[in-house]
């Protein structure tokens, strides 16, 4: 059989997202980059800007897959390999990965899965010579993957074991299978309206959830959406745009938004008609929250500073807004990376940073203000227990309880001190990709 020959990369369709899709999954797996820092802003791929929409998409579906279902893809591929996947050659790992991502989950022929995947490899010299092997392991993959999905039947392989563990301690084996079920779905695309959410559910062929959010599965760029330029709506997730409801009547009133960047709360906060002052410590993402604004025709005062330290002129505010750095394993389910970038030993160091901004945020509260305080982690050491040390510490603080009513009568979000904890297999749909949540914590105190 002749040798085969193959055209050069840039000649191949689809060889380029795949490439760029090989670089960031070894930015994620072996140089620990977030995802968003390589997908967007200054240290964003360079090759980005070159790849036309449709790859855009593509590339970043692939990754997420990957991410999402990386498990599961590690004991298929040692299924199919007699020795391992090889370490001496990254991009012969990624190779596999995302050819095996794309003949298991993604609507993408064998053939072109398994032949760019071999270009992949060709095109790099310390893996060129896996290129039979890659060969192989795909085809292999092709006839006899899925049978060996299923043979596992289990998306707790694509939970970090560490991780799981504390699941099933702090939630049950039950409801930590849940979990890790909901997260291995793609989510849906979830917007807060300013007004008329059952008119923009229409429009965006999706529908209002109970909670106001409006839910859609489109896809593409979110900017080319109807109302995304005329500033009509805004992306956040269902849950993380509760905390900013939970202040009732703010019209006139003055809350803080500490570490409020990138600023779907402040413009909550700013479409209800509060005067907001927004602080957050980092300049680029302070940028990107005056751009949101302005696009949405919103405003608010904002100021650079670390919230653990900023004391405002005036004597107390009305409010107060503490949406906390944290390890953000609530968020997997839309930021993947997550769950192979967070160490256990990141949840100890993030807890004492929640219980600073806490403590700064109650003594900026005026007598009878309001400190809302939520974290996007499933982690009782960044929700439950920071708020329980505030309150042995502050006598003069007492918890405001929850009420079913407030949250469109989702009781069970709601747990037995009266705050807010939603998992990722909350909000149930008959299609998995409409269904759940952000896992958020969230306390309401009022100071006496």
């Amino acid at each position: 059989m002749p040798p085969q020959r193959f055209a050069a990369p840039s000649e191949v369709p689809g060889l380029a997202a795949r490439r760029i899709a090989a670089d960031i999954l070894d930015g994620v797996l072996h140089k620990h980059r977030t995802l968003d820092d390589q997908l967007d802003g200054t240290a964003a791929h360079p090759g980005l800007k070159t790849l036309p929409d449709r790859d855009r998409a593509l590339m970043r579906r692939l990754v997420a897959t990957i991410l999402r279902r990386l498990g599961t893809l590690g004991h298929v591929l040692s299924k199919l390999l007699d020795r391992g996947v090889p370490t001496d050659a990254p991009r012969a790992q990624s190779a596999l990965l995302i050819g095996a991502a794309q003949i298991l989950w993604m609507d993408v022929p064998d053939h072109a899965a398994v032949d760019l995947s071999v270009r992949l490899v060709q095109s790099d010299r310390r893996a060129a010579k896996y290129a039979g092997l890659v060969n192989a392991v795909l085809r292999r993959c092709a006839r006899e993957g899925l049978g060996l999905v299923e043979d596992v039947k289990s998306q707790v392989l694509d939970i970090p074991p560490w991780l799981l563990a504390r699941w099933t301690a702090h939630y049950g084996e039950a409801t930590a299978k849940e979990m890790a079920l909901a997260l291995g779905h793609e989510p849906s695309l979830d917007i807060t309206v300013k007004s008329d959410a059952a008119q923009w559910a229409s429009r965006l062929h999706g529908e209002m959830l109970p909670t106001g959010t409006v839910r859609t599965l489109l896809q593409g760029s979110v900017a080319m959406l109807p109302g995304f330029a005329e500033g009509q709506w805004w992306v956040q997730d269902a849950a993380a745009a509760l905390p900013a409801r939970l202040f009732g009547d703010i019209a006139g009133k003055t809350i803080v938004d500490l570490c409020a960047a990138p600023g779907g709360k402040t413009a909550q906060l700013a479409q209800a008609g509060a005067r907001v002052i927004a602080v957050d410590r980092s300049p680029a993402r302070m940028a990107r929250l005056r751009d949101n604004l302005a696009r949405l025709g919103l405003s608010a005062d904002t100021v650079v500073a670390d919230g653990a330290e900023w004391q405002g002129a005036e004597p107390g505010f009305d409010g107060v807004l503490v949406d906390a750095p944290c390890s953000s394993t609530g968020t997997i389910r839309r930021h993947p990376d997550i769950a192979w970038l967070r160490q256990e030993a990141d949840i100890g160091a993030l807890a004492s940073l929640q219980k600073r901004l806490l403590q700064r945020a109650a003594a900026m509260l005026k007598p009878g203000g309001m400190l809302v305080y939520c974290t996007c982690s499933l982690e009782p050491e960044e929700g439950s227990e920071p708020v329980s040390a505030l309150l042995a510490a502050e006598p003069a603080l007492h918890r405001l309880p929850i009420g079913a009513s407030e949250v469109a009568g989702l009781s069970e979000i709601l747990t037995a001190e009266g705050d807010l904890r939603t998992l990722p297999c909350h909000l149930p749909h008959v299609d998995p990709r409409l269904g759940g949540l952000d896992g958020f914590y969230v306390a309401r105190l009022i100071k006496r």
